[in-house]
Protein backbone atom coordinates (compact mmCIF):
# COMPACT_ATOMS: atom_id res chain seq x y z
CA UNK A 1 0.00 0.00 0.00
CA UNK A 2 1.41 3.34 -1.01
CA UNK A 3 0.90 6.04 1.61
CA UNK A 4 0.83 9.72 0.77
CA UNK A 5 2.03 12.55 2.98
CA UNK A 6 -1.60 13.64 3.35
CA UNK A 7 -2.56 10.22 4.71
CA UNK A 8 0.35 10.36 7.13
CA UNK A 9 -0.72 13.83 8.26
CA UNK A 10 -4.27 12.60 8.84
CA UNK A 11 -3.00 9.73 10.97
CA UNK A 12 -0.70 12.06 12.90
CA UNK A 13 -3.65 14.37 13.59
CA UNK A 14 -5.54 11.42 15.08
CA UNK A 15 -2.50 10.50 17.18
CA UNK A 16 -2.29 14.10 18.38
CA UNK A 17 -5.90 13.77 19.50
CA UNK A 18 -4.99 10.57 21.34
CA UNK A 19 -2.12 12.31 23.12
CA UNK A 20 -4.40 15.19 24.13
CA UNK A 21 -6.84 12.60 25.48
CA UNK A 22 -4.04 11.05 27.53
CA UNK A 23 -3.17 14.48 28.92
CA UNK A 24 -6.78 14.95 29.97
CA UNK A 25 -6.77 11.53 31.61
CA UNK A 26 -3.71 12.50 33.67
CA UNK A 27 -5.25 15.87 34.58
CA UNK A 28 -8.42 14.09 35.69
CA UNK A 29 -6.37 11.55 37.63
CA UNK A 30 -7.84 8.56 35.81
CA UNK A 31 -6.82 5.02 36.66
CA UNK A 32 -3.10 4.52 35.97
CA UNK A 33 -3.49 1.33 33.94
CA UNK A 34 -6.04 3.01 31.69
CA UNK A 35 -3.56 5.84 31.06
CA UNK A 36 -0.71 3.41 30.34
CA UNK A 37 -2.97 1.47 27.97
CA UNK A 38 -3.71 4.66 26.03
CA UNK A 39 -0.01 5.58 25.96
CA UNK A 40 0.79 2.16 24.50
CA UNK A 41 -1.90 2.62 21.85
CA UNK A 42 -0.46 6.02 20.87
CA UNK A 43 3.07 4.59 20.69
CA UNK A 44 1.81 1.76 18.50
CA UNK A 45 0.05 4.23 16.20
CA UNK A 46 3.25 6.31 15.92
CA UNK A 47 5.27 3.19 15.10
CA UNK A 48 2.77 2.36 12.39
CA UNK A 49 3.11 5.81 10.79
CA UNK A 50 6.89 5.58 11.13
CA UNK A 51 6.94 2.24 9.31
CA UNK A 52 4.70 3.52 6.53
CA UNK A 53 6.90 6.56 5.99
CA UNK A 54 10.03 4.40 6.09
CA UNK A 55 8.48 2.03 3.56
CA UNK A 56 7.66 4.96 1.28
CA UNK A 57 11.22 6.22 1.65
CA UNK A 58 12.59 2.83 0.67
CA UNK A 59 10.25 2.45 -2.28
CA UNK A 60 10.96 5.91 -3.60
CA UNK A 61 14.21 7.47 -2.40
CA UNK A 62 16.31 4.36 -1.81
CA UNK A 63 15.04 2.59 -4.90
CA UNK A 64 15.69 5.71 -6.95
CA UNK A 65 19.28 5.91 -5.67
CA UNK A 66 19.92 2.36 -6.85
CA UNK A 67 18.19 2.88 -10.20
CA UNK A 68 20.36 5.88 -11.05
CA UNK A 69 23.40 3.64 -10.89
CA UNK A 70 25.23 6.02 -8.57
CA UNK A 71 27.09 3.91 -6.03
CA UNK A 72 27.67 7.02 -3.90
CA UNK A 73 23.93 7.78 -3.71
CA UNK A 74 23.06 4.16 -3.01
CA UNK A 75 25.67 3.98 -0.24
CA UNK A 76 24.36 7.21 1.31
CA UNK A 77 20.78 5.93 1.35
CA UNK A 78 21.85 2.62 2.89
CA UNK A 79 23.86 4.47 5.54
CA UNK A 80 20.81 6.63 6.33
CA UNK A 81 18.68 3.53 6.81
CA UNK A 82 21.25 1.93 9.06
CA UNK A 83 21.50 5.07 11.22
CA UNK A 84 17.73 5.17 11.65
CA UNK A 85 17.51 1.47 12.42
CA UNK A 86 20.32 1.70 15.02
CA UNK A 87 18.30 4.33 16.88
CA UNK A 88 15.56 1.74 17.36
CA UNK A 89 17.74 -0.34 19.65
Amino acid sequence: MKTTHKESLNRLARISGQVNGIKRMVEEEKYCIDIVTQIQAARSALRSVELQILQKHMQHCVSNAFETGSQKDADEKMEELLRVMKKQF
